[in-house]
């Protein structure tokens, strides 16, 4: 039975997560969310790899065998020190420019993301191979992070929170829009009704989660298989309260 450890800020990375435990229903996880330091996306790097280390000698100490970022910030900022600290294999966040770029009709795509993501160099070197090809136009999405840790997922307060990010870049005409953080695909509704509201109810927006599930059965190809029922434990470095109603809704 192979044990995987999944992190992110918060509560985000459950978006990851359900895709994860579709393409592998068996295997034991344990999920962290780091939700007494969240969000990340303002954080310098060194203090993301210092918490990502700290977490990793959680999932280690538990005898996960492998580990999954599921956080873009987190990847952006460690995963590579980590890759060369630990003897066990990284999954991170890949920014889903390519499907996008790949797909879109008007030639313009949109990324939605927090500050420390598009600083990354993991996003800047995918940006960098499509930009000469298409419009990429970007946008941190402020306040999205907090909408979802508090369970406010739609509703006006939601709606006024996602507007302000959304709007220029439907104005810019990106048909395609990447969303850059873990979180945000569970502010989806939202997000496709303020799209509708201003005009664009055809916009797509790309969550990059099933690549990084597929990229996990990649990583663990030739490992025993699960256990047939699959396990999952739930910890956090704050309140636990919200993230196991939150995971109870997946």
């Amino acid at each position: 039975m192979a044990i995987i450890g999944i992190m992110d800020s918060g509560m985000g990375g459950l978006s990851v997560f359900r895709e994860i435990r579709k393409a592998l229903p068996s295997e034991h996880y344990i999920y962290y969310a780091d939700n007494a330091h969240c969000p990340y996306g303002e954080k310098s790097p060194e203090y993301i790899r210092a918490r990502l280390r700290a977490i990793t000698d959680f999932f280690i100490s538990r005898g996960a065998v492998a580990v999954v970022l599921a956080c873009n910030t987190a990847t952006a900022a460690a995963i590579e020190s980590l890759r060369k600290e630990y003897d066990i294999p990284f999954v991170g966040m890949e920014p889903a420019v390519k499907p996008a770029a790949l797909d879109t009709k008007t030639g313009v795509i949109g990324v939605l993301a927090t500050a420390g993501t598009l600083k990354g160099s993991k996003y800047l070197n995918t940006k960098g191979r499509f930009e000469d090809h298409v419009k990429i136009v970007e946008r941190v999405g402020r306040g999205f992070v907090e909408l979802v840790e508090a369970g406010k997922l739609t509703g006006p307060e939601a709606e006024e929170v996602v507007k302000p990010a959304l709007e220029p870049l439907l104005a810019e005409g990106c048909d395609r829009i990447v969303l850059g953080c873990t979180h945000y695909p569970f502010l989806l509704e939202t997000l496709r009704k303020v799209a509708a509201e201003l005009g664009h109810g055809d916009v797509e927006f790309i969550d990059p989660a099933p690549a990084v599930a597929k990229r996990l059965v990649q990583v663990l190809e030739g490992r025993k298989k699960g256990n047939d029922r699959g396990e999952t434990e739930l910890y956090a470095s704050g309140d636990d309260a919200k993230l196991k109603e939150f995971y109870a809704s997946l």
